[in-house]
């Protein structure tokens, strides 16, 4: 069997980074290491962090109660509160935000207060998102748009200009399809593409990986927003497409009589839990 892995396959910068961060505080052993949510969207590395004392905290209430220790903040970031309550508690953190990320944050912060609307394409309930929200000055002309029929609906005052920037790992041609609903109204509009370039060329890949191949496995963990993607975009172009966490959800029984199998994964998916699935699909075939 013809087995082809996505090169992009994997941790990206950004979440490499931020693992690499909360393993090394807890070589460090300077005190209790928490993360202000889970560190990345992963159960197993979640899961193996708990193992060596690592604490997720959920809330701001969970947060303030962190003064016994480091808090680092995930690569997805957080809102302009987050840091002011670290401060203002006197908590020490280590912010290992996505450096492109936190672009986006600088940027929502300057054209908010420059009086722009700003237009945030990505997921809502996204914590990338939540805390993109969270650098606006003004909510109230802050947009959160996901589907063509958000795009249609959005309004913008007479003489207000617009700023759209987008989740680091949304869908691009999903991202360029919303743009173009909102040009057409005639908006004075500024559109900054901030889905990082990884994440452009891990969906360009997996794209193209789909149209070679008889099956097609996307690994990732099951809330990670990145792999949701893959996984749409592998299943339009190959039918036969399954999405699994590891190796113990692969259903082998349905790679039978195909000549043909394509892995990629998400960003937040460990070389381990990648190499597990292509040595055990080779070894059975």
């Amino acid at each position: 069997m013809k087995i082809i892995l996505a090169k992009s396959a994997g941790f990206c910068f950004g979440v490499k980074r931020a693992v690499d961060t909360v393993y090394q505080q807890v070589l460090l052993n300077h005190g209790k290491i928490y993360t202000y949510g889970p560190i990345i969207h992963n159960e197993e590395v979640v899961r193996d962090l708990e193992e060596k004392g690592v604490c997720v905290v959920e809330t701001r209430e969970q947060l303030k109660e962190c003064k016994d220790g480091t808090v680092i903040i995930r690569s997805h970031g957080v809102g302009k509160e987050i840091y002011n309550l670290l401060k203002e508690n006197q908590i020490s953190y280590v912010d290992a935000t996505c450096p492109f990320v936190r672009k986006i944050h600088q940027i929502v912060e300057q054209y908010s207060r420059e009086d722009y609307h700003v237009v945030i394409i990505g997921n809502e309930n996204h914590p990338e998102v939540e805390g993109i929200k969270g650098w606006s000055s003004n909510l109230d002309a802050t947009t959160v748009i996901s589907t063509p029929q958000e795009a249609e609906n959005f309004l913008l005052k007479d003489g207000k200009k617009a700023c759209i920037v987008s989740q680091t790992t949304f869908n691009n041609k999903k991202f360029q399809e919303l743009v173009e609903i909102l040009q057409k109204k005639g908006y004075d509009i500024i559109v900054l593409n901030t889905i990082c370039n990884a994440t452009q060329e891990r969906q360009a890949e997996a794209k193209e990986i789909s149209r070679q191949v008889d099956a097609m496995i996307v690994v990732g963990g099951k809330n990670s927003s990145n792999t949701q993607k893959l996984f749409e975009i592998c299943k339009k172009e190959c039918e036969n497409t399954c999405y699994i966490q590891t190796l113990e959800d692969l259903d082998l029984s349905k790679l039978r009589s195909i000549n043909s199998v394509g892995i990629t994964a998400g960003a937040s998916t460990p070389n381990k839990i990648i190499e597990e699935v292509q040595k055990n699909v080779r070894n059975e075939f």
